[in-house]
């Protein structure tokens, strides 16, 4: 793939109990040289409230994940307990988008969702990015 093209389409599956994991990830994204990204993730301000399950993952589908080129997952055991993780990632499974692992920094232990990715990667500016870029379409 081209290093020089305008922009990545990502969505950032997390758990909002471990937000800054999230934010973190995306600071390192934000810090890269030569890479620019538009982030579908669902951040804690942009939270949806009083819609029903259906309707919620209806919403993530269509207007989150379809859109992009990689859903990116934060592996942490966190992402073993949680519902949402779990259904963003059959969702994306659905859609044949490819799923990139990111383990944690400092993770001793992850998550059996790395199981389900395309690509894992370790905490690492270079590699998250590299991955990104060989992901997508």
């Amino acid at each position: 793939m081209s290093a020089d093209r305008s922009g990545y389409d990502i969505f950032i599956s997390h758990s909002w109990e471990y937000d800054s994991d999230y934010e973190g990830l995306v600071s390192l994204l934000e810090d890269k040289n030569h890479f620019s990204f538009r982030n579908y993730s669902v951040t804690q301000e942009e939270k949806v409230e009083g819609k029903s399950d259906a309707a919620l993952k209806r919403h993530i589908k269509n207007k989150q994940i379809k859109p992009v080129s990689v859903v990116i997952v934060i592996a942490g055991m966190y992402s073993t307990y949680s519902d949402w993780i779990g259904k963003e990632v059959r969702i994306a499974e659905d859609l044949g988008k490819p799923i990139l692992s990111v383990k944690p920094w400092g993770a001793e232990r992850t998550s059996y969702i790395e199981s389900k990715a395309d690509a894992k990667v370790n905490w690492n500016k270079s590699s998250i990015v590299r991955e990104i870029r060989d992901l997508s379409p």
